[in-house]
């Protein structure tokens, strides 16, 4: 897919270029989205006396909340390839609010277990919000725009932990019990998720020149059927094997970070005997590190890439993913409060900054099937949080030793990143379009104007 007039620099607070009200509404939606994917997560307390669920039970729930984002990751980037995002997303954000907001029908383990199943579908969000960025920033600065769209996405992960048990107890102090206050406070995020679906759908684009019906209209982008349809372009990314290895490294990124955010409050909570709202915070911070950290991973993809070019930016994916297992390691063996979170924030780091790297790669492997790339490599980061799921469901196995383990799997999943390589034709034509975008945005490539 050769999409024209991709923006060679981020400008902040240029709400007039398309290019920029893409970034901003599909980091903000992602953000959202976050909030009704995870807002459960820091009144899981609760929720676990309320309904009076197991460890088990709540270990199922957590697999059951990322285990259908797989699927519909993998479906909903060739859906963009074939209806673009902006239509793509005002349905995943309107369709989706509808499960986040009746979660507090829930009176069973079972009823329970299928509400967070649904939710799950709106974490395919993450792979709209970078199929959007890809299409409308060029080769210097996409690695930049990707990571930071994402990351201040991501975000929501972090608030999500502060601000859910802030709501709960601002419902509390109406007179309703806790049993009423946690049900009541998810229909928050998901009033918000369905209004700004309306607004996605109304102030955002496709692309840099128009919506991709308009574009094929005039011509200037093919059709959506035979070689460019969504089986031929699933099919295209499906054989390729580097897709496969970012698919796995983005398990052991993104994935060990959907599996803190929704056992973080509650391990804090239970292993340094702190209240919920103080668990909450403690918590969030980890996901507050991609206000900047999952950016940072972008920006030095984009400086590995000015000198060593695509190869540079496997290099940091590698580098990025090397230290986040080692520090994993570390995090799980911490017994003394401040400690713990000291090293939780250098993990979260890593972290985030491996998943900024990774979609630094990602809009160079096909551009013919961009959206089936981004579709498998995201979902990737779902089967991650799946497989890491079943460490932290065993009632024999604790939390630090599943952390532990986690941390070693990482390791060796950041040995894949090693297996993603460019022919020299591609490498020296990426490297040309790199040096020409970098020549044409003139001063620095992020700026506030």
């Amino acid at each position: 897919m050769e999409i024209r007039n991709k923006a060679s620099r981020i400008r902040l607070l240029n709400w007039k270029m398309p290019q920029m009200r893409a970034f901003h509404f599909s980091w903000f939606a992602f953000h959202l989205c976050f909030f009704g994917w995870f807002g459960i997560a820091p009144l899981m307390a609760v929720v676990r006396d309320d309904l009076g669920l197991t460890k088990t039970q709540i270990g199922n729930t957590i697999i059951a909340s990322v285990a259908i984002t797989v699927i519909v990751r993998l479906a909903i980037g060739v859906l963009c390839d074939r209806i673009g995002p902006r239509r793509a997303y005002t349905w995943l954000l309107c369709l989706g609010s509808l499960p986040v907001m009746s979660i507090g029908l829930a009176d069973s383990f079972e009823t329970f277990l299928l509400a967070r199943l649904a939710i799950g579908a709106v974490g395919a969000s993450f792979v709209i919000t970078q199929y959007h960025t890809s299409v409308m920033f060029a080769p210097n600065v996409v690695g930049t725009a990707n990571a930071t769209s994402a990351g201040w996405g991501n975000l929501g992960g972090g608030t999500t932990q502060i601000v859910m048990p802030l709501v709960f107890s601002g419902i509390l102090m109406l007179g309703v019990s806790e049993a009423v206050g946690w049900r009541l406070a998810m229909v928050v995020p998901g009033v918000v998720m369905l209004l700004t679906g309306i607004a996605y759908y109304r102030f955002t684009q496709d692309a840099p020149d128009g919506n991709f019906d308009e574009l094929r209209e005039r011509g200037e982008l093919p059709p959506a059927s035979g070689e460019h349809g969504m089986g031929a372009s699933f099919k295209a990314a499906a054989r390729d094997v580097r897709v496969w290895a970012l698919f796995v490294v983005y398990a052991a990124c993104f994935g060990v970070e959907l599996t803190i955010n929704n056992i973080a409050a509650i391990y804090y909570f239970d292993n340094f005997d702190l209240s919920l709202a103080t668990a909450g915070m403690i918590a969030g911070l980890f996901g507050l590190m991609n206000l900047f950290a999952r950016t940072l991973g972008g920006i030095f993809s984009d400086l590995f890439a000015r000198q060593g070019g695509l190869k540079g930016r496997v290099r940091w994916l590698f580098i990025a993913m090397l230290c986040e297992g080692v520090a994993l390691m570390f995090f799980s063996q911490m017994q003394v409060l401040a400690l713990a979170i000291g090293i939780m924030l250098v993990f979260s780091l890593f972290v985030q900054m491996a998943e900024g790297a990774t979609f630094g790669v990602v809009p160079f492997i096909n551009k013919k099937a961009l959206g089936a790339v981004a579709g498998i490599v995201g979902a990737g980061g779902n089967a991650g949080a799946v497989a890491a799921g079943f460490l932290f469901r065993s009632e024999s196995l604790s939390y630090q030793q599943g952390l532990f383990y986690l941390g070693i799997a990482v390791i060796i999943a950041s040995l894949c990143a090693l297996v993603v390589r460019f022919s020299p034709e591609v490498e020296a034509e990426e490297q040309a379009a790199y040096h020409e975008a970098a020549g044409d945005a003139g001063e620095g490539a992020l700026s506030l104007r």
